[in-house]
């Protein structure tokens, strides 16, 4: 009997149609088992097809896919993406009901995986080699196409409170102005902006903090604190887009992990894309679902096929001694002061050495290098750090999503990406946008930890355009 996926391109695995129902895996197989979802099982899993989905939903809403009485999805928006990384950002959009076209990624591991899981898009390198409208011709649109989606997060480093913070000095900072020339020049409907939270203080031109204080000139223009997004945003205004932002943290986003990340949307009618509208939280007063934990999304993952690196075997002496949840607060006073050694004596709450996963709340922010001392990621109980699959999950990425590279590539790429969830969370919210709806913000909510992290919050004074390309690229010697 022939499969009903022959001579249909793009099958979709059951994860992927998880996320396009906002349905769990299970409630999907079962509904393949049964019959009222066409699909074919392939190996020992299941695939359908965009086509079955919209069958299926033709009586039914996808969220975040507008769909026709007469079954068909409406056309997806094409995305063209940058910055991709092990394309988190992108699987979210797509899990709303949009479609890649394009990516661009430097890091060759990424590109790898890139292409080994999309092999029908293009896949860009280094960013600076290519003109607006060479991107279009590699797209695929014809000169004047239009463009729906722009989306990427350039490189944070040069934002990160846990680097330099040389912001625009750095050349990775540069290649954000870059990125924001091509949104300018490409002129995409919308554009989407993913940063770190660093980026709500940073200044545009970073002066060493050995050379600030009664002795030294006051801070200028282009070294106060804010001043990058500050000019990020009034170059996107004025390119006459309608610019929301906040720091979001995925878990209100449906994500088994506390993650903040800046998220600029922009709307090239120039309106304003109100905030993404949360689905968890931890606080009950809002009636949305509680936050997911890792026990709930690793509960079915074989232990015995685990991928991960070791532990040293010094360090292992201390896990042995914690339970879940715990950390080296939770180690007798002389052993705290033996694992720790000079970091004892340091500032700060340390929070991220000899740190296990509490099996009931939300993972912590999943990192590039799950076994570094200052920012372990244990698993709740057996002694070793997280392992490729549980980052997965953590991330939301789809188990059939193979990342390439050595096993230190996996986990950076998985750690760097933009969950998933929060991913799908800004598609929709685009997707209901592009399609007329308006949405009230959820007065009170804390979408983030922190206080004064929104478009709403911060009132600045206006960026004084030549004042600050007139001290950006100045020496400060």
């Amino acid at each position: 009997m022939e499969s009903p996926l022959t001579n249909l391109k793009d099958p979709v695995s059951v994860d992927e149609a998880a996320l396009l129902l906002a349905l769990s895996p299970q409630a999907v197989r079962e509904l393949l088992d049964t019959g009222n979802l066409k699909g074919s099982r392939v190996g020992t899993d299941w695939r359908t097809t965009r086509e079955f989905l919209s069958d299926y939903a033709a009586t039914f809403t996808v969220q975040g896919a507008p769909i026709s009485r007469t079954g068909s999805i409406k056309p997806p928006m094409r995305v063209l993406s940058f910055f991709s990384g092990a394309m988190g950002l992108d699987l979210g959009l797509e899990a709303a009901g949009m479609e890649t076209i394009l990516a661009c990624e430097f890091d060759k591991a990424s590109r790898q995986t890139i292409e080994h899981n999309k092999p029908n898009i293009p896949v860009l390198g280094n960013i600076w080699n290519y003109s607006a409208s060479k991107i279009r011709e590699i797209a695929g649109l014809s000169p004047t196409e239009e463009i729906d989606v722009m989306a990427g997060g350039p490189p944070c480093q040069a934002f990160s409170t846990a680097g330099a913070r040389r912001s625009f000095e750095d050349i990775r900072g540069n290649v954000f102005l870059h990125y924001i020339a091509l949104i300018k020049e490409l002129q995409p409907r919308y554009a989407v902006i993913e940063n770190v939270r660093g980026l709500l203080s940073a200044p545009l031109r970073h002066r060493p903090h050995s050379e600030r204080g009664p002795n030294f000139p006051d801070l200028e223009e282009a070294e106060q604190p804010g001043r990058a997004l500050d000019f990020i945003v009034a170059l996107l205004r004025e390119a006459g887009y309608g610019v929301s932002f906040n720091l979001y943290n995925s878990a209100n986003y449906g994500s088994a992990q506390v993650r903040e990340r800046v998220v600029l949307i922009c709307s090239r009618d120039g309106q304003r894309v109100p905030f993404l509208p949360p689905t968890h939280s931890n606080n009950t007063d809002f009636n949305l679902k509680s936050w997911r934990t890792f026990r709930e999304v690793t509960a079915d993952l074989p232990l015995d096929m685990a991928t991960h690196i070791d532990f040293p075997e010094k360090r292992l002496r201390y896990y042995r001694l914690l339970e879940p949840g715990q950390y080296w607060k939770h180690l007798p006073v002389d052993l705290q002061k033996e694992a720790l050694g000079k970091s004892f004596y340091s500032g700060g709450g340390k929070t991220g050495f000899l740190r296990r996963l509490a099996w009931d709340k939300p993972s912590p922010t999943v990192v590039t290098h799950p076994a570094m001392p200052a920012t372990d990621l244990a698993h709740p109980e057996l002694d070793r750090p997280l392992s490729i699959e549980e980052y997965k999950r953590i991330q939301d990425f789809p188990d059939s999503w193979e990342v390439q590279g050595k096993l230190l590539d996996q986990y950076k790429q998985i750690g760097n990406a933009v969950p998933v969830l929060l991913g799908k969370a800004i598609g929709s919210a685009i997707v209901a946008h592009d399609s007329g709806e308006r949405w009230n913000e959820l007065e009170g909510f804390p979408y983030s930890r922190y206080r004064n992290t929104s478009d709403h919050d911060r009132v600045r004074d206006p960026v004084d355009f030549e004042l600050i390309k007139s001290q950006l690229f100045t020496s400060s010697e």
